[in-house]
């Protein structure tokens, strides 16, 4: 699991503040976070057995202990997470309104912006896939480096040369930055998991309506064109309501397009959002390196979101595969 490993600190508030007034704090919690953190959690929470190894930058600060034990105690390889004295870890407030749910990130690139592919081996990785992201936070990565478009592309390249399975995490920023980063990777990755905003960004046209209500035909012409941009054999698209996957078998293949509506989680039992769309991405890597069928897949990441959705932090109440699907299993769909 490669790229943002950071802290973040979740705070849920009574209402969110207009300028120069105060919102009351609700609850604070402290927690490893990064795409990098979260799903490497999460899929050791779904099952300890499977190997994770994590590649990063954090600083020679607090944070980045914090960090490293919350890897090492749930059994991550922390051999490559990196340390540099030259800034700050990265670390991010995420900010939750407890009535609308709705989240506001305030993000410190600070240790992240050093990372490069210099310090990315996978010489003697006992891993099947490569997790990487987050594109567009990282200063090094995101520049061009040595011949290559970006840090990305060169990282996305050595990887597949050791045979590695390629994943990118995106992350919603402005959408031509989003393009400008990832676009040139689309042609070395495997699969790809985003939520609706990163594919309308992608493919660079709407795919929701003026009332944000997802446009299952937009989406589904915007994913044919984003898989149209790469090699990828796998495009999944989550949203709060629902999950639409295109399978690609093989180049010139007919695109397989399979939908999962999510689980109907009750809404005194949703303690948080943060950390979901990782859950999400969680339980269908798993599945995937498990060789489970697509539509098993595809329930496993919408069980690991649900349960993700108890605790106001992004990893604690994910729990094995089978407590995951038993807590989902217990609502409807759709």
């Amino acid at each position: 699991m490669a790229g943002t490993w950071l802290e973040d600190t979740v705070k849920i508030v009574d209402g969110w503040p207009a300028e120069e007034q105060v919102a009351q704090i609700l609850e604070i919690s402290r927690q490893g976070g990064g795409c990098a953190h979260n799903l490497g959690v999460d899929i050791k929470r779904l099952d300890s057995t499977i190997p994770v190894e994590a590649i990063g930058m954090v600083g020679e600060d607090a944070i980045g202990s914090f960090i490293l034990q919350k890897a090492d105690s749930i059994g991550i390889d922390s051999t490559q997470i990196h340390r540099s004295a030259k800034t700050a870890s990265s670390h991010t407030d995420v900010v939750t309104d407890s009535r609308s749910g709705k989240r506001t990130f305030f993000h410190f690139r600070g240790a992240s912006d050093l990372l490069s592919p210099q310090h990315f081996d996978f010489s003697k990785t006992q891993c099947k896939f490569l997790h990487l992201g987050l594109l567009g936070l990282h200063k090094t990565l995101d520049a061009p480096w040595r011949q290559e478009p970006n840090g990305w592309v060169a990282i996305l390249k050595a990887a597949r040369q050791e045979g590695l399975l390629c994943n990118l995490e995106l992350v919603s920023i402005h959408p031509q930055r989003i393009r400008e980063v990832a676009v040139p990777c689309l042609g070395l990755i495997d699969l790809l998991v985003i939520n609706e905003f990163e594919l309308g960004a992608l493919a660079d046209r709407p795919v929701t309506d003026k009332q944000s209500n997802v446009d299952i035909d937009q989406l589904i012409s915007a994913a044919r064109h984003v898989m149209s941009l790469g090699k990828m054999e796998l495009l999944v698209v989550h949203y709060p309501q629902n999950a639409v996957a295109l399978h690609r078998p093989g180049a010139g293949s007919e695109i397989r397009i399979v939908q999962s509506p999510s689980f109907n989680i009750p809404g005194e039992l949703v303690k948080g959002t943060v950390g979901a769309g990782d859950a999400f991405a969680a339980g269908f890597l798993y599945a995937i390196h498990e060789d489970r069928a697509l539509e098993n897949a595809l329930e496993l990441a919408h069980a690991t979101a649900a349960a993700s959705l108890r605790s106001p932090d992004t990893v604690s109440a994910v729990q094995s595969v089978e407590e995951c699907l038993a807590f989902a299993r217990q609502f409807t769909k759709g």
